[in-house]
């Protein structure tokens, strides 16, 4: 299967030479292997993290110029994950999806998005001067997200726009659904042009076959993917794949350089490189037991009265093809309460933290660390405010609808570089935003610069705020100033 040997780690490896060495440090860090280190803070995370938080020198290597282990570890990730090459991006998944665009696209040039992109997208469009292009995901108004964009909606964005530089789409979205991206690749090449996958959610696609198609299996040219959501990587960790000759791989290292420090963390790429080797050599049986976990907590949840969770049921609909398993959605409509709500229930009282709420759900990440003690938890949280909240005369919340994607009147980074004044957003109808509106997480725009601000936004910004879920983007934080373009 891997052509390289997997249960190598070349980078922690040479950490652990550094150690073993018992190196005296004259280099950064100032607190030289955690002797400076405020004496709180270092009896808490302990010694040994200190002693592998080092800097740039020839035995553990450079990420800008990497000539040994760090080259190594990135080898092993793309023999592990099947890409031409692979890069470590210690910026996290956001670093690697504005150096993905900038590898692609140019000033003016056309780039084909989803509305419900991250912000990260937006802001490598600013970066790169590109145009967007939107296209609007399917919509489930059951539960209230939005799946993914339809190999037809690309196929009618492509003609509509011949001159598109490359495609952009999310796969699987946050919740976990995935589109026909195998169909879309064979699309978007026929018109000779990338496919570039924001894979945030879909580091573990590839190593169980009951999980949807990755990107790379897919024939996608390039995807950025977040080691840290599913798989054991720590928090900022993420990989960016080429695998393409469509792609100047030479070209997408040195926008790397340019976006991400000279002082990479150690601690970072060292997990980076064991995270791999863990999902390389056992992805499959901690898989299994993820999903396994999962798929009974759904089952448990749709047995709750006033809660749904969904599943299998809804593959087939428009924009989904497969399910991520492991991505755990709990509807709360039917018990008369935002998924803000029962978010903000789950905290207080019970003390679990959810990955994110909207307004009629909330999302449970499944990992490896899962445990059916801590799943029997959540299930116990939720038969107790089912009990409280459930009864059958419960107003369900209305659909709250997404407002259309509104007219762009300036490419996003003229928006963004353009002199401004801030004005109520009651008073902003008509005005061209300089800034963006986000509902976050996670994170997906309801209006980016150079776009027409609507009566239609303002009224669903108002909506989100009354159900007291986050709306950002603005100077302003409390959101009642916007500014716009003089």
């Amino acid at each position: 299967m891997y052509r390289l040997d997997q249960s190598e780690t070349p980078l922690f490896d040479a950490l652990m030479e550094y150690v073993n060495r018992d190196t005296i440090p004259f280099h950064v860090p100032g607190h030289k292997k955690g002797i400076g280190m405020d004496k709180e803070f270092k009896q808490f995370i302990g010694e040994n993290l200190f002693k592998i938080d080092v800097t740039v020198f020839k035995l553990v290597d450079s990420l800008h110029h990497p000539t040994g282990p760090i080259k190594r570890a990135q080898q092993l990730a793309a023999d592990a994950y099947g890409s031409d090459a692979a890069f470590f991006s210690i910026h996290g998944t956001s670093g690697a999806i504005q150096s993905m665009i900038m590898a692609v696209v140019n000033s003016g040039d056309k780039l084909i998005i989803p509305r419900n992109v991250h912000k990260s997208v937006t802001a490598g469009i600013i970066l790169s001067g590109a145009i967007p292009v939107y296209m609007q995901p399917a919509l489930d108004k059951r539960v209230g997200i939005a799946q993914g964009v339809t190999p037809e909606t690309v196929e009618k964005t492509l003609k509509k726009h011949p001159d598109a530089k490359a495609v952009l789409i999310i796969n699987p979205t946050y919740y976990g659904v995935a589109t026909d991206i195998k169909k879309i690749s064979d699309i978007v090449h026929s018109y000779d042009i990338p496919l570039i996958v924001d894979e945030a959610h879909g580091p573990h696609l590839g190593f169980n076959d009951n999980l949807p198609m990755s990107a790379i299996e897919a024939g996608a040219d390039m995807c950025a993917q977040s080691t840290h959501k599913i798989i054991g990587a720590l928090t900022q960790c993420s990989l960016l794949h080429v695998c393409s000759e469509r792609i100047d791989i030479n070209r997408v290292h040195q926008v790397l350089s340019l976006l991400q420090t000279t002082s990479p963390s150690y601690i970072l790429m060292a997990s980076l490189d064991c995270a791999r080797r863990q999902i390389a050599l056992h992805g499959k049986e901690l898989l299994d037991k993820s999903i396994e976990l999962a798929n009974y907590v759904r089952y448990e949840i749709n047995n709750i009265k006033g809660f749904y969770c969904f599943g299998e049921e809804i593959v087939g609909n428009e924009g989904v093809t497969t399910l991520d398993p492991t991505k755990i959605t709990i509807n709360c409509r039917e018990l008369g309460i935002t998924g803000y709500d029962l978010d903000m229930i789950l905290s207080n009282k019970y003390h679990i933290q959810m990955e994110l709420s909207d307004l009629y759900n909330v999302l449970a990440v499944g990992s490896f660390g899962d445990t059916k003690e801590a799943m029997d938890t959540l299930l116990q949280a939720l038969k107790e405010i089912s009990m409280e909240y459930y009864v059958k005369e419960n107003k369900k919340s209305d659909f709250l609808d997404i407002p259309d994607i509104p007219k762009q009147i300036k490419i996003p980074r003229d928006a963004f570089n353009s002199p401004k004044q801030p004005l109520l957003l009651k008073n902003s109808i008509g005005m061209i935003s300089g800034e963006f509106l986000m509902a976050y997480p996670p994170g997906i725009p309801i209006l980016c610069p150079g776009e027409e601000i609507t009566k239609e936004i303002v009224d669903y910004v108002q909506r989100l705020k009354d159900t007291g879920l986050y709306v950002q983007g603005t100077e302003d934080p409390e959101v009642e100033y916007i500014k716009v373009v003089v």
